[in-house]
Parts: structure tokens; C-alpha cells; sequence
């Protein structure tokens, strides 16, 4: 007798409301790929992302899978136990379930601890025979080859953002806010190059992104794969370094493949704040000639920027915006400092008594301040990064910076059009600071 599953991708209100009207808000690929590992002749699969649909409590579902990101996991644990009130079993698994176990397991029946391609298929089949464990744990580094491919047939109303693949796993860096060697095992994977032609073959759009950490990770790899790309006439973005766009032949590759942006880390413009997170692999005095290089072989930059180092004082918001401006970068993801659990700075922090919250709500790097900054007030620091974002995205700023870049410009401004209307009056949401005061 078949048992139903429900897969679920979290998103609590508050992100979820700030994130909407974005453009190019592709789909979170973990639970789509979890589900290529279901047989079906033992399970009935149902996958909803709250991104764009409502979970459906009234329904009763055998179990109950959640991936647990640490922003997400206060909501998690309501979804939670609103299903095991109702005598559903819910498992958990995810970056939050791997950092926290001992607090994610009080509201769930089983967990999935670090990587599930071994411990997710053995869970489900214990799971159908009735004999789960309360916890599954990966012991080694799992070998990416012969992985099923996401089922992507199972996801709804995400027309051109639901082509999401990896080629590889992990980063070679040790930058102190990132917890990617908290939950992977310290290596750098990659999958056989034709698995990987072959699932991005399947999927039935244009437009897909590469979701790997840092896809220029093994350079000679990555260009093996370009090669063979470019026979498929898609069109792709990814994540890298910035360091790594140096070679030209790696550009030139990226483009003819399809290449239509980067996400590259920048996170700061000063070198002292770089130094205080391990991140001397960007240099500042390099920006502007591999981002000409890069503007230069057609392909554009969403650079990822973070306010709140302990070097930030209150000028960084707007040197950062002249930066921007003056080396016409294309797009940003603006975020604020983040001290994840486990990394060396949520370490740091707490060590110094400057956590504001241990409610996880206030670790989701857009509409909350999880720490006291050093150089200025939490309500400061967010008023500074919400004052850059709207001003990013301005129509002076977007002309400005697109008249530099010269790259994708049709493209760039829709997508930067999309992040203007998509940015509200959002308030300063640090309203129980002394309620969970660490």
C-alpha cells in the first residue's frame, strides 16, 4: 500500500513578502532532487514551495519532509507542529537541521543530518517498513555520480524560474560568515560531465542556473563542461569568484556557452573589512579590470554585497554606491551580516556578548539585525542598508550604472526594474530585542 509524502520548500510571510515582485527569483532545488530519490510505487509525492503556494494543513499526509534553513526554521517549527498535532510524522533535513540538531529534533520526528543522498533513501525505506530511526547521519563525503535528476515535473507556476541544476559541490574558501564546511564535508565535488549535460537537457526552458556554491570552483572542470554546453543553445548564470574570472579563455568559454551573468561575492569594497571575514581572495584594487573583463566578454554582474563588518562605519552605504555606480555593476543582492550558526563569526559574536536575538527570524539577512555592529545602532545599520538598496535601484543609479556596463542592457534593466518595485517602506523589525536577549 502506497504511503503520501509532502515535500515541502519553507518560506516564512516576512521573506517571502519581501522577495515577490523579484524577477529572477529561481526555484530552491533541494527538495525537487530529494524527490527524484522516491519510489513511487511506494509513496504518492506532493511538493509544495511556499514561495508561490499555500501548504495544505487541512489535507493528512503519511509524512512530512522540510528542509530547515536557519532564517526559516522558527517558521518551520510551527509547520511542524501544526502537522504532528494532526498525528502526522514530520522528518527534517537542511543546513538548520545539520548546524542544530539537538534543537531542530524536539520538533520533529526524524532528522537528516549533512549530506542525504546515502541516509535519505535508507530513511525512506525504513520509513515504509515501520521501522525508522529517530536520526540518519552522513559519515562520508557521498561521490556525485549517478544522482537522479530533480524532479522538476513536480513543480507548479514557476514558468521560467524552475531550471535549477548543479555540477558541484562545496568551495575551496574559508570565509568566516559562510557555513558551507559546517554542513558539507570539507571537499570539493563534482558530478561526471555527461550526467550533467543530460539534466540540464531535461529541462524544458531556456533559462536555467547553475546552483552551485562557487561554479568555477575547479576551473579546468568547469571549462570541460562549458565546451560541452555550448552545443545546447541554453542560456545560464552562476556563481563564482571574482578572482577566478582572471582567465580569459574561462570567459570567453562562459559566454559561447550561454552565459548571461555571474553572481560574484564582492561583499565589500575595503580591504580591511575583507581581512576581518578571511576573504583576501577578492582584492579591491582588482575590481574594476576583471569586472571590465567580464562586462567586456557580454556577460553581466549580480554582486553580492554585505554591510556590517566590524570595519563598516556609516559611510559605507554610500562609498559603496559610488563604487557600484562608477564600475557599472549590474545588479546587486544586498544583505546584512549574517552570523550564522557554527561559523567562526556567530563565534565571535556571541563570545563578545553582541547577538542580539536567538530568535532565528532575525538571521535572515534582509528585514532583520541579528547582532550589535560596532561602528553604529542596529536601527543604523539596517536604515543604511535599506536607504543603498533604494537608491540602487533608483532610475538615476540603474541609467548610470547600465551606461557603463553596456551588457545584456534589455535584460538588466527589466531584472533591475523588477528589484525597484519589489523594495517597500519595510520597517525595522528588532521589536523583542530584550525579550531574547543574549
Amino acid at each position: 500500500m502506497k504511503k503520501t509524502i509532502l515535500l515541502i520548500t519553507p518560506e516564512n510571510r516576512e521573506i517571502n513578502k519581501f522577495r515577490k515582485k523579484q524577477v529572477n527569483n529561481f526555484i530552491q532545488i533541494t527538495m525537487p532532487y530529494l524527490a527524484g530519490f522516491i519510489d513511487e510505487s511506494k509513496y504518492d509525492i506532493i511538493l509544495i514551495d511556499e514561495y508561490n503556494q499555500k501548504i495544505p494543513f487541512e489535507d493528512r499526509f503519511d509524512l512530512i519532509a522540510i528542509t530547515v534553513n536557519t532564517s526559516n526554521a522558527s517558521h518551520c517549527y510551527e509547520v511542524a507542529t501544526k502537522f504532528r498535532n494532526k498525528g502526522c510524522k514530520v522528518v527534517f533535513g537542511g543546513p538548520h537541521s545539520t548546524l542544530m540538531p539537538d534543537e531542530a529534533i524536539n520538533y520533529c520526528d526524524y532528522i537528516i543530518i549533512g549530506e542525504a543522498e546515502e541516509t535519505w533513501p535508507q530513511f525512506l525505506e525504513d520509513f515504509y517498513e515501520d521501522k525508522a530511526k529517530k536520526q540518519y547521519k552522513a559519515e562520508y563525503a557521498t561521490a556525485l555520480k549517478g544522482i537522479p535528476f530533480p524532479r522538476r515535473d513536480l513543480i507548479k507556476g514557476r514558468c521560467f524560474t524552475k531550471g535549477a541544476v548543479f555540477a558541484t559541490r562545496g568551495c575551496p574558501y574559508q570565509c568566516s560568515y559562510c557555513n558551507l564546511k559546517q554542513i558539507y564535508f570539507n571537499s570539493f565535488r563534482v558530478r561526471p560531465i555527461e550526467e550533467v549535460i543530460e539534466d540540464i537537457k531535461s529541462i524544458d526552458k531556456k533559462y536555467f542556473v547553475f546552483w552551485d556554491d562557487n561554479f568555477f570552483g575547479d576551473i579546468e572542470y568547469a571549462k570541460r563542461l562549458m565546451k560541452e554546453l555550448s552545443r545546447l543553445n541554453k542560456k545560464w548564470a552562476a556563481q563564482v569568484t571574482l578572482e577566478r574570472c582572471e582567465d580569459e579563455e574561462l570567459l570567453k568559454l562562459a559566454k559561447k556557452s550561454g552565459c548571461i551573468y555571474f553572481f560574484v561575492g564582492l561583499e565589500s569594497f575595503s580591504e580591511m573589512s575583507l581581512a576581518s571575514v578571511n576573504k583576501t581572495i577578492n582584492n579591491v584594487d582588482k575590481y574594476k579590470r576583471i569586472i571590465d573583463l567580464i562586462h567586456k566578454n557580454g556577460i553581466s554582474i549580480q554582486a553580492g554585497i554585505i554591510f556590517g563588518f566590524d570595519t563598516d562605519t556609516k559611510d559605507v552605504f554610500k562609498k559603496t554606491l559610488e563604487a557600484c555606480n562608477k564600475l557599472g555593476i549590474d545588479g546587486v543582492t544586498v544583505s546584512i551580516l549574517t552570523p550564522l550558526p557554527k561559523t567562526p563569526i556567530y563565534d565571535q559574536l556571541k563570545k563578545e556578548n553582541r547577538l542580539i536575538s536567538m530568535d532565528w527570524m532575525y538571521f535572515n539577512g534582509k528585514t532583520r539585525v541579528a547582532f550589535k555592529p560596532k561602528n553604529m545602532t542596529p536601527q543604523e545599520l539596517f536604515n543604511g542598508y535599506m536607504w543603498f538598496r533604494k537608491e540602487f535601484y533608483s532610475m538615476k543609479s540603474i541609467i548610470k550604472r547600465l551606461s557603463v556596463s553596456k551588457t545584456n542592457i534589455i535584460y538588466n534593466f527589466i531584472v533591475n526594474l523588477g528589484y525597484k518595485f519589489s523594495i517597500r517602506e519595510t520597517r525595522f523589525s528588532n521589536i523583542e530585542v530584550n525579550k531574547y536577549d543574549v
